[in-house]
């Protein structure tokens, strides 16, 4: 099982990323994306599914022509961990 990040462990790692919001109400994070068009969009989620699948580690998200919603939690953690961070941090390699 993946370990929640909490305390200072948590906040140090929330620092680390821009722009992403915690999740009111649960352990995650939330950012939007917005492209110059859907193919742009859906190349960026394409590399992020391909790096997620890698990780075993899958993102909430949803996609409506130029705009993608990315939603990061570790279920099995109960809330964030590293792998969150992780993939955050990768995700906006991408943007």
């Amino acid at each position: 099982m993946t370990a929640k990040l909490t305390g200072k462990a948590l906040t140090d790692a929330l620092a680390k990323l821009k722009g992403w919001k915690k999740v009111s109400g649960r352990g995650a994070i939330h950012k939007s994306f917005k492209f110059a068009d859907f193919n742009e969009a859906w190349g960026f989620m394409t590399r992020v599914a391909m790096a997620a699948e890698k990780a075993d580690h899958h993102p909430e998200w949803s996609n409506v022509y130029n705009k993608v919603e990315i939603t990061l939690s570790t279920h099995d953690a109960g809330g964030l961990s590293a792998k969150d961070i992780k993939l955050a941090q990768f995700i906006d390699g991408l943007a």
